[in-house]
Parts: C-alpha cells; structure tokens; sequence
C-alpha cells in the first residue's frame, strides 16, 4: 500500500509503533467477517490476535484492556484490579473521540490521548496481532515486548467467550 493510499489511522499508529522500537511486522488484508477469517489472513491463530477494547472510568477517564481473541472481559476481575465499582464501554462516537480510531481499529498505539493499558496474562506469553490503526491492517508483535513498551499493568482480567 502507498504511502497516499494509507489512512490518516494507519499512518499515525504505523508512526507510534516505529517510535516506540518494538519490533514489529505489518499485515494487511482485505475485508473479514470471523475472528477466524481475521486470524487466517494475519497468520495467527484467533487466541492470538488482541483486541484493543475502550473502558470509561468515569467523566474522561479512559483505558485500553488488551484482550486475547477467543477471550472477553471479566468485568469483576477487572473492576477488583482497578478498585472501582462501575465501568462501561463507551459508545463508538465516544470511543472515536478519545482515540482517533473507529470501531474495529482501536490500537493504543498512535491513539489521541495515551490513556493507561491493561494487558490480560496471556497477551505476554506469545506472538500477537494488534490491530495497525485501519480495517484489514494489524502488527504481529511479541507480547511480551508489546506489554513493556506499553506500560501495561498485566493482570488476569478475561474469561472465555
């Protein structure tokens, strides 16, 4: 993809990632329509691939919960490590609006605010997709190094879907 075709998204996260020196491979591909198709196309399996997924703590108070493919968040688990009572996901204009990104694009990296991560235990333990900042674009990076350079508290905060 050109440098003119890539989107203002992609360019952005493409920009944190070369800033932040983890190590990273780019994937593209064109439209999916399963975790599975997705994990096909960036070749990883589903547990391998992250989603990025918005947390609102309270009046502009935002994190990013790093969670495996074929996981979902556990709201006790991570409301027990925050300490808070309430959380709730943002709708996607609001997400939109404290990332940068749309739905289905959402990455930590290059995003508008560097809002604080949680990464679940087993994002560390192997080779990752995260999602590159636009539709169809992804960086397969180690976990391990993915959590370091993100900051991220790692905690068990997930349960199977």
């Amino acid at each position: 993809m050109s440098e003119t075709a890539a989107s203002e998204g992609e360019r952005r996260a493409l920009a944190a990632l070369e800033a932040s020196e983890i190590t990273f491979e780019i994937t593209r591909h064109g439209p999916v329509s399963s975790l599975q198709e997705a994990a096909a196309a960036r070749g990883i399996d589903p547990a391998g691939i992250v989603k990025t997924i918005v947390v609102r703590r309270g009046d502009d108070d935002f994190l990013f919960v790093l969670v495996p493919g074929d996981r979902t968040i556990s709201w006790p688990k991570l409301r027990a490590l925050l300490g808070v009572t309430r959380l709730s996901m943002p709708d996607a204009d609001t997400a939109r609006e404290v990332t940068g990104y749309v739905r289905g694009t959402i990455t930590p990296f290059g995003s508008l605010v560097e809002w604080p991560v949680v990464a679940d235990s087993r994002v560390p333990l192997r080779t990752v997709s995260i999602g590159g900042g636009a539709h169809g674009v992804a960086a397969n990076v180690d976990g391990a190094e993915l959590a370091q350079v993100l900051n991220a508290t790692v905690a068990d905060v997930t349960e199977p879907e």
